[in-house]
């Protein structure tokens, strides 16, 4: 199946983002340009179409959303936030999908299994080892995972997965548009440079 990008980062756009964010959540809208790059990778590499797609730490639903418009075969979505998940309940009504579902819970709290693990997990900034605790859950659950951490943290990223029995297999360097969100940011936008990990458990 062809993928053009292009369309699918314009259908990502149309996924409303947070009025009012938690920044103990550190919850900050997976731009669409962003996540359509993490998702196309995944298709390409044949761990989206007609695969049990996990989305941790869900946000709006973005990447989510995106696998399901891509042809997973089911989708599940998971939040500990219940703003979160209505926000992206209300996105994945725009495309009356059918093949995702919406869980309440705490990642660690998690049970299940999935074929393919997608997440923008926090970065670990306000609540530190936060992208740990997402790390090991995708890892645990999936064999598979696509993963966005800040650029400053692949020597950690890369040895912590050896450490829970993983490999980096691909990285992938991209920005991160970050929009004024929060009363203390300076700017009406910044960029924060990311890496786009595609990790598979040995």
């Amino acid at each position: 199946m062809r993928v053009d990008k292009k369309r699918l980062e314009m259908m990502l756009q149309r996924c409303s983002g947070f009025a009012e964010p938690e920044i103990e959540l550190e919850q900050y809208t997976t731009p669409a340009p962003l996540a359509a790059e993490l998702l196309v990778l995944a298709h390409l590499k044949g761990d989206i179409a007609e695969r049990v797609v996990f989305d941790l730490g869900c946000g709006t639903g973005r990447l989510g959303i995106g696998a399901a418009l891509l042809g997973a075969r089911r989708v599940v979505c998971v939040d500990r936030s219940a703003n979160a998940l209505e926000i992206a309940r209300r996105n994945a009504e725009k495309f009356a999908l059918d093949n995702i579902e919406f869980i309440l819970a705490d990642v660690r709290d998690l049970s299940g299994r999935a074929e393919t693990v997608v997440q923008n997990p926090p970065f670990g900034v306000h609540v530190r080892g936060a992208d740990r605790v997402f790390l090991r859950k995708a890892l645990e659950i999936a064999p598979v995972v696509y993963s966005i951490h800040k650029r400053e943290t692949r020597e950690f990223v890369h040895s912590y997965v050896r450490a829970l029995g993983g490999r980096v297999e691909e990285v992938v360097e991209r920005r991160f548009e970050l929009p004024r969100s929060y009363p203390f940011h300076r700017k009406d936008r910044k960029f924060i440079q990311v890496d786009i990990y595609r990790i598979r458990r040995l």
